[in-house]
């Protein structure tokens, strides 16, 4: 089963320094209807102003990751992580019994990031925290597999067990994508737009992939795209 989630039916919120699309209720976005995709708990779509950022908070029993889409993010947490990273790289953080950090946009220019929650397999397990730098040629016309459990190949690994791929598809290339049995997809259109077995899905859109085999997904302009593979709820 396809179903397609229109951007515009998002939640969406102006914070001045922080313009955010939010795929699920979060923040001031109420909707108890659409809390959550399987362990997916929160994927938001944010643009950080420059010179601007979240101040230290704390996350506790959550793995978040954040995909940069562009501009850069600066990092520093409790554990005594601190770093920048830029367009490409992944960062994830398994906050376990508890971790505070902070996001800024030190840059002059907007930075853009998918940031997602995953519900971990259990309470409270250890933390982890760290990122990786991917070339951009690893995902041109092709599935990259960024994210994975701890069983999995990805170098980036989470307790969860979910694989997260993204993958920039030049204009009238198609890949079939064959589904891992008894699991299902959430499917983000970042840039470009896409057809998903015919539905098109453009800039900002999303898709809710259930009970399906094999996927075929065709560019229909230079389209960049994240989905996430999890078990079926």
């Amino acid at each position: 089963m396809l179903k397609k989630l229109p951007k515009e039916n998002m939640g969406n919120s102006n914070l001045g320094w922080l313009e955010s699309r939010f795929h699920f209720s979060f923040a001031e976005y109420r909707n108890p209807d659409n809390i959550n995709f399987g362990v997916l708990r929160v994927l938001n779509d944010d643009i950080i102003h420059a010179k601007s950022g979240f101040d230290t908070h704390p996350h506790s029993n959550m793995e978040i990751i954040s995909y940069v889409v562009k501009g850069e993010i600066t990092h520093k947490d409790s554990m005594g992580n601190s770093e920048t990273l830029s367009a490409g790289q992944v960062q994830y953080l398994s906050a376990g019994e508890g971790i505070f950090h902070s996001e800024h946009n030190n840059s002059s220019e907007d930075l853009r990031l998918l940031q997602m929650w995953i519900i971990p397999p259990k309470q409270n397990l250890p933390k982890l925290y760290g990122s990786h730098k991917f070339k951009e040629e690893q995902k041109e016309n092709k599935l990259l597999n960024i994210v994975s459990s701890q069983k999995g190949n990805a170098k980036v690994k989470i307790y969860q067990d979910v694989d997260i791929y993204v993958c920039k598809l030049n204009k009238e290339n198609i890949i079939d994508l064959k589904i891992k049995e008894n699991t299902q997809i959430y499917f983000v259109q970042i840039e470009g737009s896409s057809l998903i077995e015919g539905i098109k899905l453009d800039h900002g859109d999303a898709m809710e992939i259930t009970k399906e085999d094999i996927l075929k997904i065709e560019a229909t302009s230079l389209s960049h795209f994240l989905f996430i593979q999890m078990p079926q709820a």
